[in-house]
């Protein structure tokens, strides 16, 4: 096995990073800072990051077919013009709730743009119960709300036979699976695939490898974790010097290469002595396994 290693490669001291998306076309990774209603863009050759003021909190970011990124602001699905750094609406969700927003999304493998809501927090991690819904933004710009009484909304992928939707709750501590039909985008059968242990904490981001494995990042639990969704076994554990990392992507030229977002918000003046490197951009290599390319909204 070649050796892991970890190094922030990007001090961002970002608010709460969160969405790492490789974009293959420009060489950069994108990411979002939530409360601070920033987009990003990683320049990896030039190392300069280019960013993008939003109305609202800006909390995932996605590629675009047509060419620029789609992106969940506030309570609205998004086109984002990089170029003219603007937004323009392409779906606004009907939520009754006035202080919830969107939180993680990601695009299926039929382009279609899946993501969550959540009551906004009053202190990270401290929020209403039981507000957030899941929705999905169909190519045409529809909308579909698939349930409710969600508490966090966060990781979210598909496995590598497009079969199954693996999808998190923050706060019920499980990683879940459903059934899924690339055909339509129906869920269905939601069951429990790995339960998260007392020193692992909240479960947040996540993606699936090339061997179709999941990768979590643990929310105060300072590191990203291997699972199997069909054994329910964790194969593996890496700890960065950060503890609330929020969510991981593959990247790099051949998806080797690891990056893992994070949040500095809620970490009190002494907590930052020994982890200064807090809200910044890591870099996991030596993995021994790939990603798969994110893809793009085709609306």
């Amino acid at each position: 096995m070649s050796s892991v290693t970890i190094e922030c490669v990007l001090p961002e001291h970002c608010r709460c990073g969160e969405s790492p998306v490789w974009e293959e076309a420009s060489n950069s990774l994108l990411f979002v800072d939530i409360p601070s209603k920033k987009l990003c863009r990683w320049d990896l050759l030039s190392k300069q990051v280019h960013r993008v003021t939003l109305d609202a909190p800006v909390s995932s970011v996605a590629l675009r077919q047509a060419g620029g990124y789609v992106a969940t602001v506030g309570t609205k699905f998004c086109a984002v013009d990089w170029e003219d750094q603007s937004a323009s609406v392409l779906a606004t969700i009907d939520e009754d709730k006035k202080n919830n927003r969107f939180n993680d999304g990601k695009v299926d493998p039929a382009g279609r743009y899946f993501a969550g809501t959540m009551a906004e927090e009053t202190a990270p991690g401290v929020l209403e119960r039981r507000q957030g819904s899941l929705y999905c933004l169909f190519p045409d710009h529809h909308v579909e709300k698939y349930f409710d009484q969600v508490d966090i909304s966060n990781g979210l992928d598909w496995s590598l036979d497009h079969k199954i939707f693996y999808y998190i709750d923050s706060l019920s501590y499980s990683v879940d699976a459903f059934d899924y039909d690339v055909q339509t985008g129906k869920i269905s059968n939601r069951r429990s695939v790995y339960k998260l242990e007392k020193d692992e904490h909240i479960p947040d981001g996540m993606c699936i490898d090339a061997e179709g494995k999941l990768w979590v990042a643990c929310y105060n639990g300072g590191r990203v974790i291997r699972l199997d969704p069909e054994t329910g076994k964790r194969l593996q554990t890496v700890k960065l010097p950060v503890d609330k990392t929020t969510s991981c992507c593959f990247g790099g030229k051949d998806y080797s290469e690891m990056y893992v977002t994070c949040a500095r918000e809620g970490i009190d003046p002494e907590g930052l002595l020994w982890q200064p490197e807090a809200g910044g951009i890591f870099k996991i290599t030596g993995l021994g396994v790939k990603g798969i390319p994110p893809r793009p909204y085709i609306g």
